[in-house]
């Protein structure tokens, strides 16, 4: 088994529940991300957010990134913590939107103003990522210039210079063909695991791709009463340590039949949640 520690909270959802229009979305939701750490390694944390369409997925995303108010309970990031606000968190939204009449320096310009204000920290900060993101020479291109793959590069590398080290994304493995599919998941590896606090936490319908980069699962679902009717309000059903179960951090992971068996006990608990 791997040779791996707990340390600081990094995010916690505290009892919180979400009701719109009457309709109880999410009731007494509770969750805990760690800092990993993992001897002789830089490591970040990868945690995927899985469940069956309709289920709040999207509305628990968006109070987690601080972009919708719950109607009780609190979210708080950071060690010590804070309550979690717009613009703390790097949101990749699934349509990748950036600022067609600006290059992609000039979006990636807009969104480091957000942490800092000297200009020539400004342009290296902007230059490395550019590098990092093999976009070197992409940044005098306007966004109508690049495939959808390199938009979410850009769309990624902007969240990222606005919030340092939160990043959610949803659905960003849709609409991929196989090996661009392949290339975010080893993107999105690389980038959590630059740096010791980075936390990526990724909405998806694609379970096998989720999990073979995520070091934790986060399944959700309702309760159901004694007769075996759906109690409204979502919560987290299940969270699966893979560092534990032996599925993270290695490479191919999608091809081990323990892992393959995994996805499909997964796929299983969809219809009962």
């Amino acid at each position: 088994m791997e040779q791996y520690a707990f340390a600081s909270t990094l995010l916690k959802a505290e009892n919180v529940s979400l009701n719109i229009g009457g309709n109880q979305i999410l009731k007494d939701v509770n969750v805990e991300i760690k800092d990993i750490i993992r001897p002789g390694y830089k490591m970040g944390q990868v945690v995927g957010f899985l469940g069956p369409s309709g289920i709040g997925k999207t509305k628990l995303f968006e109070v987690l990134a601080g972009l919708l108010e719950p109607t009780s309970g609190k979210v708080t990031i950071n060690n010590p913590a804070i309550p979690v606000k717009a613009g703390l968190v790097g949101v990749v939204q699934q349509n990748y939107p950036l600022f067609n009449h600006r290059t992609v320096y000039g979006n990636l310009d807009v969104a480091a103003k957000k942490t800092c204000k000297d200009a020539a920290e400004r342009k290296k900060k902007i230059d490395d990522i550019l590098n990092r993101f093999k976009l070197s020479d992409k940044g005098t291109l306007y966004p109508a210039q690049l495939s959808g793959g390199q938009k979410q590069r850009v769309a990624i590398a902007q969240q990222l210079l606005c919030s340092e080290n939160f990043l959610l994304l949803d659905e960003p493995f849709s609409g991929l063909d196989p090996l661009m599919v392949e290339e975010v998941g080893n993107m999105l590896s690389e980038i959590a695991h630059s740096n010791e606090l980075i936390t990526i936490i990724i909405v998806s319908h694609d379970i096998v791709s989720t999990a073979s980069i995520a070091d934790t699962l986060w399944l959700m679902g309702r309760d159901r009463d004694a007769k075996g009717n759906i109690i409204p309000g979502s919560k987290i059903k299940h969270t699966y340590n893979l560092i534990d179960k032996g599925l993270a951090w290695q490479k191919d992971i999608d091809t081990k039949p323990e892992f393959l068996d995994f996805v499909r006990e997964v796929k299983g608990m969809f219809s009962s949640l």
